[in-house]
């Protein structure tokens, strides 16, 4: 398989892969099967697989360009990479009970929130921007489409993120 099929499988496996575990239902028996630790790593392998064949299928995808290259779109990631980066980076590495399962949260602390103060979702802001920047310099339908379904993947799942966790303080009052 391969061109547009290839890609739009590897969409729907992307897109199944990444909202399946995030259902209580499925999520919670893998975690009390694997535990908190293999179950993070074996997810962040599959996400990892699956993100690399859904960029290689784009590449194999044929090529309809909407717009010619021109240096200064070059310079889109170039500026905002660095601030993605360090959300990323930041994101990754605090207590943040905002984030899926709640990442370390028995260790955040509201009076100390770190870049949390100034979004509660570092990491997916890094992915939304990540995949804005991209978007410029790569003028084929493929990619386009590509990173524009992650601008939408990071904004749709900062707010199921919010609503789910509205839905569990609400739950726990």
């Amino acid at each position: 398989m391969g061109g547009w099929g290839e890609y739009a499988l590897a969409w729907a496996l992307f897109l199944a892969g990444h909202m399946l575990p995030a259902r209580p239902a499925l999520r919670g028996p893998l975690v009390r099967r694997l535990g908190d630790a293999r179950f993070a790593l074996a997810y962040s392998a599959v996400s990892v697989a699956m993100l690399a064949w859904l960029v290689a299928a784009a590449g194999r995808a044929p090529a309809l360009h909407l717009w010619g290259w021109a240096a200064w779109q070059a310079w889109v990631p170039n500026l905002v990479m660095p601030v993605a980066c360090l959300l990323l980076a930041l994101g990754a590495g605090i207590p943040n009970p905002f984030s899926i399962g709640g990442a370390r949260a028995d260790r955040y602390d509201p009076a100390r929130p770190g870049v949390l103060a100034l979004t509660r979702h570092p990491v997916l802001w890094a992915v939304t921007l990540w995949a804005g920047a991209h978007v410029p310099p790569n003028g084929d339908l493929a990619h386009v489409l590509m990173f524009v379904g992650f601008v939408a993947f990071g904004l749709v799942g900062m707010r199921a993120l919010d609503r789910r966790r509205r839905r569990a303080c609400g739950a726990a009052r």
